[in-house]
């Protein structure tokens, strides 16, 4: 149901930005963690009208909607084939110099690789309720337009305002709950009455999913390579598990067409991993710690909980983490972290400029005459320069740092060392 500003940059660099614009809705009104009382606990902020990356901070859209959008936008390459309807039986039959498998939670690429699965501890089953709501109805009228997570320990739940008339609803089983049972109308209508009731909506979609928290260990085995739900799974309480199959795909897609094209070894890859491992790891453990204050269901507990948000409702955004080691400079933030999108004098984005390549942003005097594989754009960027004290970035194809220059010298120190990386590959990085 929902992506980030990252994640619709990532639609911009597949020039369909605007068309998933037209079918998704913005929001800048964030999530509201609310007792059961109705008293605000935490907010998670939103942003009025494009934030860093160029965008709004916050979509919210209905998937088969997008998928129908993304699949429209496959048909502009003829060398992509589609094939629906297909089940693979085995990776050992697919002629592909690489397969990636975003083959979901049962993924058979991951069989195949033989992975490592991390338990980080949280399963909870969560009954799914998609509405059409009646938008004449006084009672839908008056529902909020922002995201609420209802942390009452009787039953929390979960409401998202989708866009135009649906509405979901995520309520969490207690026990003596019959899953089988509980996608009837006549059990979760009563559980929803302090909103609204079946004169107000139609039922589109009912059903009983299980949250989970785990990582797996093992993206790659040669040429198979996982991504998304295949070697993560989130919480849906901070709205990021398809946000990190995204960012997956981002920074994996860069580096197989480097190798592919010959730019780059094949020990590129290594770095894949290494570096998104740690970046997931960040929103996941977000997410079990957001889920441990709205699943509280012990009343002595949620009453000690609500005292500690006693003197006001905590604010927090989303984390902006670093990438684990690989292929950028080593150095702590902002180095491994992405890049803000401007817009730049001639009303372009930053990323339309750049396209898929790298890119290094600085004072025109340091750029001047510098010779490297990379766009260059002068005197870009240069609030963020100087708020992190340094002169020059250097910006790999997914926006992400490689190396900050606070002198001419380290630019032309971190340019080399770009070279020598697509000449030989990044230093095989340590297993996270």
């Amino acid at each position: 149901m929902h992506f980030d500003g990252e994640v619709m940059r990532i639609f911009q660099s597949a020039g369909l930005a605007e068309k998933i614009g037209n079918v998704a809705r913005a929001s800048s009104r964030g999530m509201h963690f609310v007792n059961g009382e109705g008293r605000t606990l935490m907010v998670r902020r939103g942003i009025d009208g494009p934030g860093p990356h160029g965008w709004a901070g916050n979509w919210y859209f209905h998937q088969p909607i997008l998928e129908a959008v993304l699949r429209e936008g496959l048909k502009r390459f003829a060398n992509v084939r589609v094939h629906l309807g297909h089940e693979v039986a085995s990776v050992d039959d697919l002629d592909a110099r690489y397969v990636v498998g975003c083959d979901g939670a049962r993924s058979l690429v991951r069989q195949a690789i033989g992975s490592r699965h991390v338990d980080l501890g949280l399963h909870q089953p969560w009954l799914v309720v998609d509405l059409l709501c009646d938008p004449t109805s006084a009672r839908v009228k008056a529902l909020p337009d922002y995201t609420v997570q209802l942390c009452d320990p009787a039953r929390p739940m979960t409401v998202v305002n989708v866009g135009g008339a649906r509405r979901r609803w995520e309520i969490m089983l207690m026990p003596g709950d019959d899953p089988a049972r509980l996608t009837e109308p006549g059990i979760f209508w009563p559980m929803m009455a302090r909103w609204l009731g079946p004169e107000d909506a139609k039922l589109e979609r009912a059903a009983v999913y299980t949250f989970h928290s785990v990582v797996q260990q093992g993206w790659r085995s040669g040429r198979l390579l996982l991504a998304g739900d295949a070697c993560h799974q989130t919480p849906p309480f901070l709205g990021q598990g398809m946000c990190a199959g995204m960012r997956d795909a981002a920074n994996l897609a860069w580096k197989l067409l480097a190798v592919i094209k010959g730019d780059a070894p094949d020990s590129l890859l290594d770095t894949y991993e290494s570096e998104r491992l740690p970046h997931v790891r960040t929103f996941i453990d977000l997410a079990v710690k957001l889920g441990a204050v709205l699943q509280e269901t012990d009343r002595n507990a949620a009453a000690a909980r609500d005292r500690r948000f006693e003197a006001g409702a905590e604010m927090f955004d989303f984390p902006q983490p670093q990438l684990g080691p690989g292929c950028r400079q080593e150095a702590p933030p902002p180095v491994g972290t992405i890049f803000p999108q401007p817009r730049l004098a001639d009303g372009l984005l930053m990323d339309e400029a750049i396209g898929q390549r790298f890119a290094i942003l600085g004072e025109a005097e340091l750029l001047d005459g510098l010779r490297a594989d990379a766009v260059l754009l002068a005197d870009v960027g240069r609030d963020w320069l100087e708020r992190h004290e340094v002169r020059a970035v250097v910006l790999r194809p997914d926006r992400y740092i490689h190396a900050v220059a606070r002198d001419r010298r380290e630019l032309v120190a971190a340019t080399l060392e770009l070279a020598r990386t697509f000449a030989s590959g990044c230093s095989r990085p340590s297993r996270p």
